[in-house]
């Protein structure tokens, strides 16, 4: 019984591996016409007795602010073009600031939130954190730097039920995604770590200071020839 059990057990593995391996293969040229966590908020709207409409429509990568990615880069992952998926440097720092109690920092790079986002449910079991690497070992592997961000801004939440720099771009400032400045930018990637409780439209102080903060960067890391090293 036990030997017919793990046999099972391991034709499911495979058959998982090789149905994840696909999917990801394929939505490295085909636009993911949503994402887990966007099902997971349409859910939440439904069980608190608030449907919510979801904002989203995709834009390919060269109608989006080059301002908006150098952004996001700069706020939530600078080591974006040279790391493999994961920054063990920042994961060992986030280990040790949270051993040491007080508010949870996570270590989450670009393509691990995309892992996360596009294939997984919030939380923070071993089983999801397994699966989360699998997918970004994945989707590094499968996908150019330049597809993980362009999946990452066109998935990305930013306010409750708007997904995506377009829809991001027209809720808070009323213009393309394309057209976004170097200061709204900067607002968007800066209520990212909680873009439900901030807003990039009527940013408190600290928003404020951090979009500041994240200006800076952009500018240490180069402008938008930061760009060039992501092909």
């Amino acid at each position: 019984m036990l030997s017919l059990v793990l046999r099972r057990l391991f034709r499911a593995a495979l058959w998982f591996a090789a149905g994840s391996i696909v999917l990801v293969l394929i939505l490295r040229w085909v636009p993911p016409p949503g994402t887990a966590l966007m099902v997971e908020r349409k859910i939440e709207s439904w069980i608190d007795g608030e449907p919510i409409d979801l904002q989203r429509d995709w834009e390919p990568w060269e109608r989006i602010s080059d301002d908006l990615k150098v952004a996001v880069i700069a706020g939530e992952d600078q080591k974006f073009a040279s790391h493999w998926g994961f920054d063990f440097s920042a994961i060992q720092a986030a280990l040790a600031h949270n051993e040491r109690g007080g508010s949870i920092r996570g270590a989450s790079t670009l393509s691990q939130q995309v892992a996360k986002n596009q294939f997984l449910w919030s939380g923070r079991s071993w089983l999801r954190k397994g699966l989360e690497a699998w997918f970004t070992a994945l989707i590094e592997l499968l996908w150019s730097k330049e597809r993980i961000l362009e999946v990452y801004l066109n998935s990305a939440e930013w306010d409750d039920g708007v997904f995506g720099a377009q829809a991001a771009a027209r809720h808070h400032f009323g213009v393309d995604a394309s057209k976004l400045t170097r200061q709204q930018a900067s607002l968007l990637a800066a209520v990212l770590p909680n873009p439900r409780n901030w807003s990039a439209s009527r940013p408190s102080s600290y928003v404020a200071r951090r979009a500041g903060w994240i200006r800076q960067q952009m500018s240490q890391l180069g402008g938008d020839s930061y760009l060039e090293q992501l092909r």
